[in-house]
């Protein structure tokens, strides 16, 4: 039997707050024996993890992410850039510690990583700050490979609900804020996206009832004055699928309760016109909070990566 969204909702949001008391790096080793049959192929005591890693800044307000990644070997490792969601307005950077964990012992360097939230009256976190965010954190890791022995060609995104709305922009939208000389020369179009419960086109009635006042408010408007309809293209990743676009896994839940099932649909029909590769699977029996534990995703998501980001290379 499904949970109900308000029911859902109280225990994501309680299990995130667990998950935010801990450090990437201590849950990922707490985890440790849990995971270690799945996807092990490193010791998890010999995980690293650095924590309040600052990869950019707004104003004065740094923004961070967490590192967790194997032990350093000569050759570089893919790169996983872990997208929390909360509707664009609540979440950390820990939420997916335990994904994380488990991709880094399956040979993968992984940054959790922080974005500026929505906050009612402040123009600073607007759309598009979210999209800008999440696009320096990409440039930045292949600006910073070498110091975490990172393969810059080899980036996957990584993403849950409103963090995989932003994960599918990773993979289909070139940059949109080119003003930093220091990153002038590094794209933030990642390899590969996986997205689990995600969002993609915003242009059709009803596309997010979950939150279609915030998401309005979101874009500069409000539920009694609307965005305008080239706001809500701009704030959808479907629009911006072509040729060039990455290859996609889109894992959904067995319900409609936050995500309508139209939403990886439409989706999954654009990369096929497109010509690009999509996987997509359908989960009756999970919720969408179901997501926040790495087993429900770690079957497909590994063997999606280990086609795409070939950690063992």
């Amino acid at each position: 039997m499904m949970d109900d969204p308000e029911t859902s909702f109280r225990r994501s949001v309680t299990r995130r707050r667990a998950l935010a008391g801990l450090g990437a790096g201590a849950l990922g080793l707490a985890l440790a024996d849990s995971i270690r049959p799945a996807v092990a192929q490193d010791d998890a005591a010999e995980l690293q993890s650095e924590d309040d890693v600052v990869y950019g800044t707004v104003g004065d307000v740094p923004l961070l992410l967490t590192i967790v990644r194997p032990p350093d070997r000569p050759e570089p490792r893919p790169a996983v850039i872990v997208i929390h969601g909360g509707g664009l307005v609540e979440g950390t950077r820990w939420d997916h510690g335990e994904a994380a964990a488990g991709l880094a012992l399956a040979g993968y360097v992984t940054f959790s990583i922080e974005y500026r939230l929505f906050v009612p009256g402040d123009p600073a976190t607007l759309w598009p700050a979210q999209l800008d965010d999440v696009q320096r954190a990409v440039r930045w890791v292949r600006a910073n490979a070498d110091a975490y022995g990172v393969d810059p060609n080899r980036v996957g995104a990584f993403g849950f609900s409103s963090g995989g709305h932003l994960a599918a922009f990773l993979g289909t939208r070139e940059t949109r804020d080119n003003s930093d000389p220091a990153l002038a020369d590094y794209s933030s179009k990642v390899t590969c996206v996986v997205t689990m419960g995600g969002l993609f086109d915003f242009t059709f009635p009803n596309a997010h009832p979950y939150a279609l006042e915030t998401d309005a408010e979101i874009l500069g408007g409000s539920a009694e004055s609307l965005p305008s309809p080239a706001a809500y293209e701009d704030f959808s990743p479907i629009r911006f699928v072509d040729g060039a676009s990455a290859p996609f896994l889109i894992l959904q839940e067995g319900n409609e309760d936050v995500i309508p099932y139209e939403q990886p649909k439409r989706m999954v029909a654009a990369l096929q016109e497109a010509g690009v590769q999509v996987s997509y699977g359908w989960f009756p029996d999970y919720a969408h909070d179901s997501w926040f534990t790495w087993a429900p995703e770690a079957p497909e998501t590994l063997a999606f990566f280990e086609r795409h980001l070939r950690p063992q290379e």
